[in-house]
C-alpha cells in the first residue's frame, strides 16, 4: 500500500485546510470556476475527474469476465450486496441519523443535502482501492478483478436509476438529464478510453511495461487530480465548514455505521455460503468501500461545488481509509 493511500485521510485534512484558506483569501477571484459548465457539468471538475478516474479504468481487464463462472457464489454475493442491499441501507442510515436523530443539530435543507450526498456515495461500489484491500487480506486477485470488471459494467446500467429512485424517495429533486450526462462523462468516457488504452498498450509494449512503467507514471496524476479537486471543493465550502465544523462529524456517523454494517453482513453471509477466505474477504471489501471519485463528481454536477451533497461525499473520502484498514485487520484476524 503506497504512502498516499495509507495516509489518504491526512491528505484530505490538508486539502480541507488549503481549500478553506484559498477560499478565504481568493474567494472572489476563483468564483468564475464554478460557473464554467456545460449541461450543468462543471468543466474544470470534469477534467480533474477524468485525470482521477482514467488511471483506475485503464487497469480493468474485461477479458477477465471469461472467468465469471468460477467462484460463482462469491460473484452472486457481491452483486446482491452491492446493488440490492448497499444503496438502500445507505439511504436508510443517512435518513435515520441526519433527518431524525440529528434533527436538532441540522437545518432541514442541510440534512436533505447531506442525505443526497450519502445516497450518491452508496450507489457505486469501489473500483480502485478494492485492489489494495484485497491484496492486504491475501484475497484472490483474479476473483477481485472479475468482480470489479463486472461491477463497472453494471454501474453503467443501474447507477442512474438507483440514484434517481432513492433521491426521489427522499423528496430531493434532481435534473434527470444531468445525472445521465454525469455517468456518460465520468464513467462511459474514461471506461472506454481505459479499455482501449489497456488493449493497445499491452499489445504494443507488453504487460510488464504496462504495469511497471505506464501505471507507475499515471499514479501521481491521479493523486494530484484528487487533491486539486478537494482543494477546489473546499475553497467553495470554506464558510460552511468554519461556521458548522460539527456537521462533518454528524455526516461521518451514518457513513461509518454503513461501512461496518455492509462488511459484517457480507462477511457472515460469505462464511455461511462456505466461500474461501480469499474470496469472502474481497467480497466484503468491495461492498464496504465506495467509488468516491465518481460520487464526488456526480454530487458536484447535480448540486454544485458549494453544496452539502458534495461535502458529504468528501467526508466519505476522509473516513474511508482508516475504517477500511480496521476491516483489513479484522479480516486477517478472522482468517479461516
Amino acid at each position: 500500500m503506497g504512502k498516499f493511500e495509507k495516509y489518504l485521510s491526512l491528505w484530505v485534512a490538508l486539502a480541507i485546510i488549503i481549500g478553506i484558506s484559498v477560499g478565504r483569501f481568493f474567494g472572489d477571484s476563483i468564483e468564475f470556476l464554478s460557473e464554467i459548465e456545460i449541461a450543468k457539468v462543471n468543466i474544470p471538475v470534469a477534467i480533474l475527474v477524468w485525470m482521477m478516474i482514467y488511471p483506475i479504468m485503464v487497469q480493468i481487464d474485461f477479458s477477465s469476465l471469461k472467468n465469471l463462472t468460477k467462484n460463482s457464489k462469491g460473484i452472486g454475493l457481491t452483486l446482491v450486496i452491492n446493488w440490492l442491499v448497499k444503496p438502500f441501507t445507505m439511504a436508510f442510515f443517512a435518513w435515520l441519523f441526519l433527518d431524525q436523530i440529528f434533527q436538532a443539530y441540522l437545518s432541514p435543507e442541510d440534512a436533505q443535502q447531506y442525505i443526497a450526498g450519502a445516497i450518491i456515495l452508496g450507489a457505486a461500489p469501489c473500483t480502485a482501492m478494492v485492489f489494495v484491500w484485497s491484496y492486504l487480506t491475501k484475497g484472490d486477485a483474479n476473483y477481485t478483478l472479475v468482480q470489479v470488471s463486472l461491477n463497472d459494467i453494471i454501474l453503467l446500467i443501474l447507477f442512474v436509476p438507483i440514484v434517481k429512485l432513492l433521491l426521489g424517495v427522499t423528496n430531493i429533486e434532481i435534473p434527470h438529464d444531468t445525472l445521465i450526462y454525469s455517468v456518460l462523462i465520468f464513467v462511459v468516457i474514461p471506461l472506454t478510453a481505459g479499455y482501449l488504452s489497456n488493449r493497445y498498450l499491452i499489445k504494443k509494449k507488453g504487460l510488464e511495461w504496462f504495469n511497471s512503467v505506464f501505471l507507475a507514471k499515471l499514479k501521481p496524476v491521479s493523486m494530484l487530480a484528487l487533491m486539486t479537486t478537494l482543494v477546489l471543493l473546499f475553497a467553495f465550502q470554506g464558510d460552511k465548514i468554519v461556521n458548522n465544523p460539527f456537521d462533518i462529524l454528524l455526516i461521518a456517523v451514518p457513513l461509518t455505521i454503513q461501512t461496518y454494517f455492509i462488511f459484517f453482513i457480507t462477511w457472515f453471509l460469505g462464511k455461511y455460503l462456505k466461500l474461501k477466505h480469499n474470496v469472502c474477504a474481497p467480497s466484503a471489501m468491495i461492498g464496504a468501500s465506495n467509488f468516491f471519485e465518481l460520487a464526488v463528481a456526480v454530487a458536484i454536477s447535480l448540486f454544485g461545488l458549494n453544496s452539502g451533497a458534495s461535502l458529504a461525499t468528501v467526508v466519505g473520502v476522509l473516513i474511508e481509509v482508516p475504517i477500511m484498514l480496521s476491516l483489513v485487520a479484522l479480516a486477517n484476524k478472522w482468517k479461516y
